[in-house]
């Protein structure tokens, strides 16, 4: 299951994140979204998520969160 079908405000782990993209990669990563962390989905819009991952929060577009996989 990926991010895009979480449900709001219960806490994930990501198990993986699946892209071919180096860059979209690296730039999970320097937010803190790798395997092992846990994940929450605060809120949803059209166009993506708002998540908390550590100690913030972030907006991803839906192709982020179709790569994490929970």
């Amino acid at each position: 299951m990926n991010l895009t079908n979480a449900q709001e405000g219960i806490e994930y782990i990501i198990k993986d994140i699946v892209t071919d993209d180096e860059e979209l990669d690296s730039f999970l990563f320097s937010l803190g979204c790798y395997s092992g962390e846990p994940i929450t989905v605060i809120s949803r819009n059209k166009s993506g998520c708002v998540v908390s991952i550590k100690d913030g929060r972030y907006n991803i577009d839906n192709q982020l969160a179709e790569a994490i996989i929970i």
